[in-house]
């Protein structure tokens, strides 16, 4: 079994609004590629006293922004592994949007490899199954320019992020990385997982089809269940109110 690593802090790597020694339950949200905790920080106030919120924070963002990011998948899976240990002291779910579900996913299966506990729920977000992501598409090496062109046309980053040049410009290399991390992930079949699986889907996302939310199936040993929501690949910003009620409701029901 791993250790948890002293070099590696999870204050660093985990951001918590609203600290609340007294929740029963942590929900640790893992954002989308280009995404900081900031992303998920209005969550943070929507959830009920008994539920703390950490966010994942990846290098080379927020105020990490002078770390280089991370380009493998699995080592970013292995760090944020090391130092989730120490808040796993209560029950936990993990909700990942697109990378933010791989992440998720590989995560909980790193725990159960170790025999560590699993999350009472692993709520996944407009990401494709894993067996079956679409690698013909690398945009990771395309020019600025190109790249640029392809976020848009597949609806990978916020309309909001993608108007303000200067800021796309800084965010390059930590998008190209994170794209890199999906682009270059490769999955290896394993037993499925335990904790019940609950996959989001925006109605109107051009990104991940209905086939890719319905093939995540195979990896839930106990619960599946796939449900839609009214939006785009950002779904999780418009229906937001929607999204966090059903996640609660179904954290209702683990107890």
């Amino acid at each position: 079994m791993h250790s948890p690593s002293s070099s590696l802090n999870s204050n660093q790597w985990f951001v918590c609004p609203q600290p609340n020694p007294k929740a029963e339950t942590r929900l640790f949200f893992f954002p989308y590629a280009g995404g900081g905790p900031a992303v998920f920080n209005k969550w943070a106030v929507d959830l009920p006293a008994n539920i703390e919120a950490r966010i994942a924070h990846y290098p080379g963002r927020g105020s990490r922004y002078n770390e280089p990011p991370i380009k493998e998948l699995a080592v970013l899976v292995e760090k944020i592994f090391q130092t989730i240990q120490p808040l796993l002291d209560k029950p936990f779910a993990f909700f990942g949007h697109s990378l933010g579900g791989l992440v998720a996913f590989e995560l909980a299966r790193t725990l159960h490899q170790n025999n560590l506990p699993q999350p009472t729920a692993l709520f996944i977000s407009a990401c494709d199954a894993p067996h079956i992501l679409d690698h013909h598409l690398l945009l990771h090496n395309l020019p600025d320019a190109q790249f640029l062109t392809s976020l848009k046309e597949l609806n990978g980053i916020p309309a909001e992020l993608l108007n303000q040049p200067d800021v796309m410009q800084l965010l390059m290399p930590t998008l190209r990385a994170d794209f890199e991390l999906i682009e270059t992930y490769r999955f290896a079949m394993t037993s499925p997982l335990n904790c019940p699986v609950l996959v989001f889907g925006g109605l109107d996302d051009p990104r991940v089809s209905r086939e890719r939310l319905e093939g995540w199936a195979i990896h839930a040993n106990a619960h599946f269940e796939l449900k839609y929501f009214p939006g785009d690949h950002f779904f999780i910003h418009t229906a937001r109110k929607s999204v966090i009620a059903e996640i609660l409701s179904v954290l209702d029901s683990t107890k």
